[in-house]
């Protein structure tokens, strides 16, 4: 009999404390808004204004980071931080063959015993998108999403992601190409 009570407490406890995290979470979610507050936008850019068919073009993308936020590492320090990448959705006319991810920086928090390297401010990474021999001249969006989990000094906000797009100009060969975004490109590794 005493066991049955116990296992009955045991329950109504659990039910209490879960019921508690849903309200927690309902409230945080309603405080910022679905997925939280938009701690990080990007930007794409081409290094020419168009490409040709079968060319491989250089794609950089720009990750803007709130104030007061940081981000982890592609490469996190530890094992349990969730890695900060970018995807790109499938295309028939170009496929995104490397993404280049700079180092973070080292940063020491109260709650760790040694730094972590993460990204904080502006992200540039770099990437070559292969265009399809066989693409027609024309306007094709790319598109892709950078996820991150954004932290500040005391806590971690869920892992989310902001979308990424780009629109990729095809031009025949007989066009020449501009340079574009050269003070981008500048900065951002493509190796």
């Amino acid at each position: 009999m005493r066991n049955l009570i116990l296992k009955r407490v045991f329950k109504q406890r659990a039910l209490y404390g879960l019921a508690s995290a849903f309200v927690a979470l309902g409230v945080a979610g309603a405080a910022f808004g679905v997925g939280g507050p938009k701690v990080v936008s990007t930007r794409a850019f081409l290094a020419t204004d168009a490409a040709h068919p079968g060319q491989t073009a250089r794609l950089a993308v720009l990750a803007q980071i709130e104030p007061g936020y940081h981000i982890n590492d592609h490469k996190p320090s530890l094992d349990y931080l969730i890695p900060t990448k970018i995807e790109f959705d499938a295309s028939p006319a170009f496929k995104v063959e490397s993404v280049v991810y700079p180092h973070g920086r080292p940063m020491k928090f109260d709650f760790l015993d040694a730094p972590i390297s993460v990204y904080e401010g502006e992200v540039r990474l770099g990437s070559l998108l292969k265009i399809g021999s066989s693409a027609k001249p024309g306007s094709y969006a790319l598109r892709g999403k950078f996820t991150y989990q954004a932290c500040n000094d005391y806590a971690c906000l869920p892992p989310t992601s902001a979308p990424v797009e780009a629109l990729v100009r095809v031009v025949p060969s007989s066009v020449p190409l501009k340079p574009a975004n050269s003070e981008i490109f500048r900065t951002a590794k493509m190796k």
